[in-house]
């Protein structure tokens, strides 16, 4: 009977470390099926995030367009490198045109005048190009994705931008028409 009582023990062992082996099988595929489910999820809301930031523009376009226009419109007021470089132009070139007989007037328009005009010029190309970006930037969204909103921000330096080139350009059509600063008389 002790015989058949370590037999029956034995196989008793024998069979439950078969149930442990077949558990422990079954959850290892239970863990690494849904392992494998997380990861294609993953790479599926990874794809949906990389689609979504293809479609949706960020804008920065648009802001850096809205700063480009408000600074050029501070340069079209304050002047720029390129308008002082073609008023000296101007008024090297009106002292060798201008003859030494030449009367005061002659002269002072010829020295000063056409440099200040150079000047004037230059100062409202630059309120145009600042006026031009800053209403672009400002009429981007119409023409864009529907519902998408321009940032506060954006809005707001454009604006700037679109201000200051008008006074830029009023300034220059007043400088170069001589009611702003005109020269001196030569009576």
């Amino acid at each position: 009977m002790a015989t058949n009582a370590v037999d029956e023990t034995k196989a008793t062992e024998a069979t439950t470390e078969k149930a442990v082996d077949t558990t422990e099988s079954d959850e290892a595929t239970r863990t690494e099926a849904p392992a494998e489910a997380e990861v294609v999820e993953t790479e599926v809301a990874e794809t949906e995030v990389a689609e979504t930031k293809e479609e949706a523009p960020t804008g920065v376009g648009q802001g850096a367009a809205a700063v480009v226009s408000a600074a050029l419109g501070v340069v079209s007021l304050t002047g720029s490198w390129v308008g002082t470089i073609a008023a000296a132009r101007q008024n090297l070139v009106g002292q060798l045109e201008t003859a030494q007989n030449a009367g005061v007037a002659q002269q002072i328009q010829a020295v000063y005048g056409d440099a200040w005009q150079a000047t004037a010029l230059w100062g409202g190309l630059f309120a145009v190009v600042a006026l031009v970006v800053g209403v672009v930037t400002l009429a981007r969204p119409a023409f864009g994705t529907p519902g998408r909103i321009q940032a506060p921000w954006i809005k707001a330096v454009a604006w700037a931008g679109v201000s200051l080139g008008v006074i830029g350009l009023f300034l220059a059509v007043l400088k170069y028409t001589g009611i702003l600063l005109g020269l001196p008389s030569a009576s």
